[in-house]
């Protein structure tokens, strides 16, 4: 069922840039980063279906929404984490239960292993792993794909073509709707950015490091980041749980938010 109530935007400044955010709700706080063609307004049945348990907070990473860049052309995983942690610091909250979606998940990461302190719990959902192990020919080809679409289709004409294959084929179409609708709103630059940044990441390298208790979930049918490589993340991750969600596709939370909101409760709820 389409979600309404999504929060208006806010802004802060944060490390010396311009965040903008959504929240609502009170009580532990869900601190969630979206992939790349999304934004806060990404996790719509996130807020009308957490907010009533959590602090439920979504930014808009830098160079989205109304965020200002981070400075170069291919800033790091890393880079993207102190930016949070500036967003946290800024709103004052001490610790979160990170969520990673996608890309998200890279950042998620790398903000649990440089905040390890700040961190309650880690989900990464349908993460994806980066590319920095690939051959670069394989690398350079796909990095080279993402930005010509940008630069000849537009936000808008990429967000055509790329919404149903972050869906599972029975996804209904508010969901293909909402998918589109948000990635029409990316930024070419701050698009760009994530792109490099996904070229040069390792999630490995990142999760072998995490302390925290942490799940990953993976749509059974995500096509984007299959199964497979979600769960040697989770392999990757010291002790942590791995969750399939069945029939969902890589946008799991948008087109079965019910099932990925009840599994995302259970796991934040034990470990807190």
């Amino acid at each position: 069922m389409e979600d309404a109530g999504l929060p208006e935007p806010r802004a802060v400044r944060a490390g010396g840039r311009r965040i903008t955010y959504r929240e609502a709700g009170a009580g532990p706080v869900i601190f969630a980063l979206h992939g790349i063609g999304g934004g806060s307004a990404s996790w719509a049945g996130q807020f009308s279906g957490l907010a009533a348990r959590y602090r439920f907070l979504a930014w808009d990473a830098p160079g989205y929404g109304g965020s200002d860049p981070l400075p170069g052309e291919a800033p790091t995983a890393a880079a993207y984490a102190g930016a949070a942690a500036a967003l946290l610091d800024a709103l004052g909250i001490p610790r979160v239960h990170l969520l990673g979606h996608s890309l998200g998940g890279l950042i998620a990461a790398a903000f649990a292993r440089a905040h390890p302190e700040r961190l309650s719990s880690l989900v990464l959902a349908d993460p994806a792993t980066g590319y920095a192990r690939a051959r670069e020919e394989t690398r350079r080809e796909i990095l080279d794909g993402r930005l010509g679409a940008m630069a000849a289709h537009g936000p808008a004409g990429v967000a055509e073509r790329r919404a149903r294959e972050v869906l599972s084929a029975a996804a209904p179409g508010w969901a293909v709707r909402r998918v589109r609708d948000v990635f029409a709103q990316v930024r070419p630059d701050g698009y760009a950015q994530a792109a490099r940044m996904l070229h040069g990441a390792d999630i490995h390298a990142d999760a072998a490091e995490v302390a925290a208790p942490a799940l990953v979930m993976c749509g059974s049918a995500d096509t984007v980041t299959p199964e497979k490589g979600c769960r040697r993340i989770a392999e990757s991750l010291p002790g942590a749980g791995y969750r399939t969600l069945e029939g969902l596709g890589h946008a799991g939370y948008v087109e079965g938010a019910e099932a990925f909101n009840a599994a995302l409760a259970e796991f934040v709820d034990r470990a807190a």
